[in-house]
């Protein structure tokens, strides 16, 4: 690829904290050097022994699945085609497959992206077993600043489900979008010269207004994560990279510190800047898929993933329009598909992935960096194949 490469690189080979930095396809050396370019708070992996991740390694490149429209294809042409970065599928607690691309490598972090959300939304139903979170108090009861905002008459639940009514564009197509305001505001895109909007998440927050009613449909806001996280830090007294060291990092021998990408004051962005080592995002999502359980311990308890596993209203979800998505619903901002094998899944822009299937014991970690943000453009490839590769390891010996 040869970014950044030399002393000093080429001019047309450095990235920069700029407009340009974040587009395709400087993006697939960036998503996964981000605290190259913005602030970070780092996750402590801890002082203890690393977690093994036992290897039973299989050849399935060529396991073959056939897109939506008819044309045969096979798992490694899916790799290529969805802009993968790195891949790690684990089957019944070993690991069986794990290839790195472009610049990343398995002691690299890569951005997680709205992943990120589904870790804040296993810590705020962590929080509710604890005791700690009222899922039916309203949102004020634990952020009072946001009493005359979008979320004045909000339930942390309607948060957690993303079923809020709120003024706010997350269509990354669109340049006028209110995602690049509120990216502006957190610090992960450049401000423009003389800027004069909210200098940090919370002060973005605080602007939402409301548009329609809370918990009429799942509408997926960013924000919507942000709130959340604000609401987990105030329930739990702690940052969340603290939370997320203290109750699952550390506890499930993390391999590596994780980081977030941090706003002008220190907060971590809950809606999208957690980075990770793919082998740590593997051990999350196999702690999740065994029930809570990691490491020869109970990280999380049972009932958290059940309650994650539970799933939301479908008929709630379909008023969003998901196509590619159909039957789906969401719960504790994790994305529940609904299908025979009850798969489910964490997802982030440019094609980051956590997708769990429980009756093929298969966890399968991606990150990628996709020139097209939405899903809906690798959706098509991956879900087949991820479906495809399931079947393989339940039915191969």
């Amino acid at each position: 690829m040869g970014w950044m490469q030399g002393f000093p690189p080429p001019p047309d080979r450095i990235i920069r904290f700029d407009l340009a930095g974040n587009m395709f396809p400087r993006t697939r050396y960036g998503f996964s050097h981000v605290r190259e370019f913005v602030p970070t708070r780092a996750v402590w992996h801890g002082d203890g022994p690393v977690s093994k991740l036992p290897r039973a390694e299989r050849d399935i490149n060529g396991v073959l699945f056939t897109d939506p429209e008819g044309v045969r294809r096979t798992f490694a042409e899916a790799l290529k085609l969805t802009y993968t970065d790195g891949i790690l599928v684990m089957h019944k607690g070993k690991v069986v497959y794990e290839r790195y691309f472009g610049a990343l490598d398995a002691h690299t972090q890569h951005i997680a992206m709205s992943v990120t959300k589904s870790f804040v939304g296993t810590l705020a139903a962590m929080l509710v077993a604890d005791g700690k979170l009222d899922p039916a108090a309203p949102v004020t009861q634990y952020v009072p600043e946001l009493k005359d905002s979008a979320y004045s008459d909000a339930t942390v639940r309607q948060v957690m489900d993303m079923t809020i009514g709120v003024r706010y564009s997350e269509n990354y197509a669109d340049p006028n979008a209110d995602v690049w305001a509120y990216a502006r505001a957190g610090g992960m895109l450049p401000r423009p010269a003389g800027y004069k909007g909210p200098d940090n998440f919370y002060d973005y927050l605080v602007t939402l207004k409301k548009e329609g009613e809370h918990d009429a449909a799942f509408s997926y806001k960013t924000v919507n994560a942000e709130v959340l996280a604000w609401i987990v830090r105030r329930a739990s007294n702690k940052s969340l990279a603290a939370l997320l060291s203290e109750r699952i990092w550390q506890p499930m021998g993390a391999e590596n510190d994780a980081y977030f990408g941090v706003d002008s004051i220190g907060t971590e962005s809950g809606g999208g800047g957690l980075n990770t080592t793919l082998r740590d995002l593997a051990r999350f999502g196999e702690m999740i898929r065994n029930d809570g359980r990691f490491n020869g311990r109970q990280i999380l308890p049972k009932s958290v993933i059940d309650d994650i596993r539970r799933g939301g209203d479908p008929a709630k979800f379909a008023k969003a329009g998901y196509a590619t998505l159909p039957g789906w619903s969401y719960r504790n901002m994790w994305w529940i598909s609904n299908n025979a094998h009850h798969a489910f899944e964490a997802r982030g822009i440019h094609g980051q992935a956590i997708y769990i299937d429980p009756e093929a014991q298969m966890t399968v970690v991606r990150y990628a960096s996709h020139p097209i943000a939405a899903n809906g453009a690798n959706d098509p490839i991956t879900l087949p194949a991820f479906a495809a590769l399931a079947d393989f390891l339940m039915h191969q010996k």
